[in-house]
């Protein structure tokens, strides 16, 4: 039996940032959709984001420094492209 067929009507903007997360993932838009609202009803989702805040909390401050410090480190461009 085939999947029911539906309408969506998205902000074009959100629309590309969806297509584009698709191809990303190499899935088509249709199987992305259906990602993101199994998992959030599902309650992975929230899991997710959920951890994603505590590591925030716990390493915040380190994962700040450390980004600075890399930020230090990294060659700086010249702005000319390469030829």
């Amino acid at each position: 039996m085939a999947n029911p067929q539906t309408n969506l009507r998205l902000a074009p903007e959100t629309l590309e940032a969806a297509k584009e997360a698709a191809k990303t993932r190499g899935i088509p838009l249709n199987e992305y959709v259906e990602r993101l609202i199994t998992e959030d009803v599902s309650g992975v989702r929230g899991r997710g984001m959920a951890a994603a805040q505590r590591i925030i909390e716990d390493f915040g401050s380190f994962l700040d420094g450390l980004e600075q410090e890399l930020d230090q480190r990294a060659p700086r461009s010249s702005g000319s492209a390469a030829a």
